[in-house]
């Protein structure tokens, strides 16, 4: 059929009906028209031909132009499409490579197989369009709450109808076992929203932390505020949960504000979320103190910190124990989730029964190379003495506060305890030679006799082995595996070498070996503290 004056308006017809049932821009519509009916065009007058359509806004009147680009004499491949400086004057005055030549050409009669394979094309061109659309108006709202209608159930995943499109809540997704007829509806939060070759895909949640998290915000009209501020979130879905906020305001209870009148606020989110029970935990920068809220209600008698590690060790009252774990370690897990660190509970029995061991394990120490008596060894141990080079090294009068200690007893036990480090450093330094480590790293500084032995016996044996290690592979570190943190032993760890200290050693055998240029080493150093102040000073500008 050849688009005559009578049906050129339908065109513009058409294409607006298909946009405002589709939710997309007219013109869209019209660019497929015109794209399908220069293929309908080529397949007439041939594939080679460059040929356009454009279809006039206001009329209708689509017009067929067969375009021709000029080439250089050698690159001319497409007689059709292309043709020479010299052809070109034929048809323009004073053509250059890459000019164009337009002629109109008379419109096409559409044959079935051209009108189908136009339609198509339509159909492509607008199935596009509206995903496009659909991924647009999506993608920015990944990370809020949207509220929808139950359309269907797929192996356990439910499909929801969100207005413009459909989302997907994965069973892994949902709460518990809930379960959802056709036509409920369902609040979720929008997790993640991918654009696919099937269109955009827009996954929803009901499980996440963010979830719990926008409810409170919708129900507390002090976190919208930014008066109050949730600082951290841990659930468990559908059983427990615990959120840590703290308020800006220091008029203002956060813990109550959430709750409510009544607890009518926190009732809310909790009826939301089919009952989970929900803790909440005023937050604390002191880590410990947090630590100590985030584990109620068991109450806590100690709590250590070990920074480096990312481990906190609780000590609880041995009738507390199984309330700070809670059933099936929930309170703890929770706990740990919120602070962010590993937590090992002992109970005051286990704690004391581990300290005393350690105070036995002190005493034999002292006692066998120091060659003192239980009672003397068990006092050095009460004073906080640890190692032989805390009583070699220690100043005088720090030994001087024991009691039946005097200045000779006192010169007398740093003198035991110097000649026993002096002849395990013997002893250690043969044990290198033997296996063989090189002078260049007995020679190198802030290394003992007794940590080349470890380096030797891990094959670490030359200054070029020890500056290819890694500083993790030196002070010990910590891995996420499967997420759980894992430990990995350092050659050194033993020795108490911190991480920072393995990272100056290793550059400092890397100069020396010229792998690393000093004067570079210190330019970078500079620059990186030129941006730390900029970055200070861009915060303290924002601030203010």
């Amino acid at each position: 059929m050849a688009i005559t004056s009578a049906n050129q308006l339908e065109l513009l017809q058409t294409a607006e009906a298909v946009a405002r049932e589709k939710m997309i821009d007219p013109s869209l519509v019209i660019e497929a028209m015109e794209e399908s009916l220069a293929r309908a065009a080529k397949s007439r007058y041939g594939s080679e031909m460059d040929i356009r359509v454009s279809i006039d806004r206001k009329t209708g009147r689509a017009t067929f132009t067969r375009v021709r680009t000029v080439v250089e004499d050698e690159e001319l491949e497409n007689y059709q499409a292309e043709m020479t400086v010299d052809q070109a004057r034929q048809y323009m005055e004073n053509p250059q490579v890459g000019d164009t030549y337009s002629e109109e050409i008379p419109p096409v009669d559409m044959g079935r197989i051209a009108a189908q394979s136009g339609k198509q094309v339509i159909i492509q061109k607008v199935r596009e369009a509206e995903r496009d659309r659909q991924f647009e108006e999506f993608k920015d709202r990944v990370g809020t709450i949207i509220n929808g209608v139950v359309k269907r159930e797929e192996f356990g995943n439910v499909i929801v109808d969100v207005g413009r499109g459909e989302a997907i809540l994965r069973r892994n997704e949902k709460i518990g076992r809930e379960a959802y007829r056709n036509g409920d509806r369902i609040r979720c939060y929008i997790k993640d929203v991918r654009r696919e070759t099937r269109g955009p895909q827009i996954f929803l949640s009901r499980t996440a932390p963010e979830f719990m998290a926008e409810l409170f915000k919708m129900e507390v009209p002090e976190i919208y505020d930014g008066i109050i501020e949730i600082k951290a979130v841990a659930r468990d879905p559908g059983s427990r949960a615990k959120i840590a906020v703290i308020s800006y305001d220091g008029s203002i209870d956060p813990v109550g504000a959430c709750v409510g009148m009544r607890g009518s606020r926190v009732q809310a989110v909790v009826n939301e979320l089919q009952g989970e029970k929900i803790d909440i935990i005023p937050w604390n920068e002191d880590m410990p103190t947090f630590l100590v809220n985030a584990l109620q209600p068991a109450e806590v008698s100690k709590v250590v910190l070990d920074e480096d590690a990312e481990r906190i060790e609780v000590v609880v009252p041995d009738d507390q124990l199984s309330l700070a774990i809670g059933r099936r370690g929930q309170n703890v897990r929770l706990a740990s989730q919120l602070t962010g660190l590993d937590i090992d509970i002992m109970t005051e029995a286990e704690e004391s029964e581990r300290r005393q061991k350690e105070f036995e394990v002190r005493t034999k120490l002292f006692m066998d190379t120091l060659d003192l008596d239980e009672f003397f060894a068990q006092l050095l141990v009460a004073e906080g003495f640890t190692n032989l080079e805390e009583v070699a090294y220690v100043e005088l009068d720090e030994l001087l506060v024991i009691d039946g200690v005097d200045q000779d007893t006192a010169n007398e036990l740093q003198a035991r305890a110097r000649d026993v480090l002096e002849e395990q450093a013997r002893a250690a330094m043969e044990r290198a030679r033997e296996l063989g480590v090189e002078d260049s790293l007995v020679e190198f500084e802030g290394l003992t006799p007794q940590m080349i032995v470890a380096l030797a016996e891990d094959d670490v044996k030359t200054l070029e082995d020890f500056a290819t290690c890694a500083d993790w592979e030196l002070a010990g570190g910590w891995t996420t595996v499967n997420g759980e943190r894992v430990k990995d032993d350092g050659l050194l760890e033993p020795f108490e070498v911190s991480l920072e200290e393995a990272q100056a050693m290793i550059m400092t055998a890397r100069v020396q070996l010229g792998w690393v240029d000093l004067a570079d080493l210190e330019s970078d150093d500079a620059e990186a503290g030129e941006a730390d102040e900029d970055e200070d000073a861009d915060t303290e500008e924002a601030r203010a």
